[in-house]
């Protein structure tokens, strides 16, 4: 699982999904034996949890980093790996 950020030990991953192509571009969170899926445009929760603050840190993180993100998903379609983006400081 290609990690891209790690911050407040929150660690954001994004990688091709074996089942098949997937038609909505997101990224996944893992914090504390909790998981979570991000949608990228818009920022949303769309699957699994975290706890509250946690959240907050990684949608207030992807939407500081849509662009980047959005070019990682771009890269993972055609086969490349995603680019390290920025941690939250």
């Amino acid at each position: 699982m290609p990690e891209i950020s790690r911050f407040f030990g929150i660690v954001i991953t994004m990688y091709k999904e074996s089942e098949g192509p997937h038609h909505r571009a997101h990224f996944h969170a893992r914090y504390a034996g909790k998981k979570a899926s991000f949608s990228i445009d818009p920022v949303e929760l769309i699957a699994g949890s975290l706890p509250r603050k946690e959240q907050r840190f990684v949608e207030a993180w992807a939407e500081l980093h849509r662009k980047e993100l959005k070019e990682n998903w771009a890269s993972l379609e055609q086969g490349i790996l995603p680019a390290p983006i920025t941690p939250l400081q």
